[in-house]
């Protein structure tokens, strides 16, 4: 026979405490507790209240989805039809990382209120930037939701995004570069590898994952012409792999100097006295440079040189400013960095042309010539008028 869950408590009142099953979603026990009741009938029927609008309750939710069984059975699969396998991986693990922050909650129990919240943890650890790009996956994720039926409404666009900052290209001048590379020394192996990577990042202004894909049947030593058709994707040594770029503009060919030719060449001549057979042209141990290698030396060469850090995408920020010093056009930057949209390339350098508008100014200077008029427009309008009456007299 079952236990009475009505109980008396000391001071002549009744209590009970209900098991009302598991929650279908985060798999947890539900009970609840109410007290005070002056009879025990009065507690039987609130019991049976409670125990009849709970099954009602978690009939109802039999249906609902797990955010963390949303995102991984049923919107990753989808998500990685949609975009570049290079995309896809690498904001496969920013989901996982950020989402897990809803995963026991039901989709569509998430409010506005627990997306504030999220947006606040974030903000203890990461720019505003770079919250404002997650948020933007977080509000693809519910339109999916939506869409699917899974979910009535999108919290992450109904709290708004986080305000993105337009922030300063960093970059070093060609004087700065000169003298971080100035200070490795080729004649030690490791050392002319960081030399070859820093200086085909500094003159080519490729990103670094497709410097790491780089081969060397993609260089023509002829005519000096490079090409790129592929990024890297690479999580560790065992793990990496060539994958398409992210748009169709940065599959590119461009020339490279003749100083970058000689020097390509000369690694290329003491790569193979170490590796017999190596296809990557940034490499020193037959696979693709790593993505955490060169960072760490730029840094210690900065700070070596005596000049400010820079991260390793900077190095093609300062290519594009080298070419702007130099006073190249903005549709050949955008061609040869392999930008979709030139708004881009202005969007990211515009400000690296501070005397546009004074040179536009002193190049109009003089274009226009003015000669006086010998009578003013009344003056020549009257006698026009007066030629025309006397000779439509005579």
């Amino acid at each position: 026979m079952a236990k009475d869950p009505i109980k008396k408590a000391d001071n002549g009142t009744y209590y009970f405490r209900a098991n009302l099953g598991y929650h279908p979603v985060t798999g947890k026990q539900i009970q609840k507790y109410r007290s005070g009741f002056a009879t025990k009938k009065e507690a039987r029927e609130e019991y049976s209240k409670l125990i009849l609008s709970s099954v009602k309750e978690l009939d109802e939710k039999k249906n609902t989805v797990s955010f963390q069984t949303f995102i991984e059975d049923t919107y990753l699969p989808w998500y990685k039809t949609q975009v570049k396998e290079s995309t896809y991986l690498n904001r496969y693990s920013t989901i996982q990382k950020h989402f897990a922050y809803f995963y026991k909650m039901a989709t569509d129990e998430i409010e506005p209120i627990h997306v504030q919240s999220w947006q606040l943890e974030l903000a203890k650890q990461f720019s505003p930037n770079y919250i404002h790009v997650v948020q933007g996956l977080l509000s693809l994720a519910f339109d999916r939701a939506i869409v699917l039926g899974i979910a009535k409404k999108n919290p992450s666009r109904m709290i708004g995004n986080i305000k993105s900052q337009k922030t300063q290209v960093d970059f070093w001048t060609l004087e700065e570069f000169q003298k971080v590379i100035s200070l490795l020394y080729k004649g030690d192996y490791y050392e002319h590898y960081l030399f070859i990577s820093f200086w085909v990042l500094f003159m080519t202004g490729m990103r670094i994952g497709e410097a790491a894909a780089l081969l060397w049947s993609d260089i023509d030593f002829d005519t000096g012409l490079l090409s790129i058709t592929k990024t890297m994707y690479y999580k560790s040594m065992d793990d990496f792999k060539p994958v398409e770029p992210k748009t169709q503009a940065s599959v590119r060919t461009i020339y490279v100097d003749a100083d970058t030719i000689r020097e390509l060449k000369a690694w290329q001549e003491v790569q193979k006295k170490v590796l017999k057979n190596c296809d990557y042209v940034l490499s020193y141990n037959g696979i693709p440079t790593s993505k955490h290698t060169l960072p760490r030396a730029l840094e210690k060469l900065a700070e070596l040189a005596g000049v400010h850090r820079i991260k390793i995408h900077a190095l093609r920020h300062s290519h594009a400013s080298l070419l702007i010093s130099m006073g190249e056009n903005p549709l050949l930057i955008k061609e040869r960095l392999g930008h979709e949209k030139i708004q881009t390339t202005l969007g990211t350098y515009g400000h690296l042309y501070p005397n546009t508008n004074l040179e536009v100014a002193n190049k109009l200077t003089g274009v226009l010539q003015y000669t006086p008029a010998t009578q003013s427009v009344a003056d020549y309008t009257s006698n026009q008028h007066t030629a025309a009456y006397h000779k439509e007299v005579k």
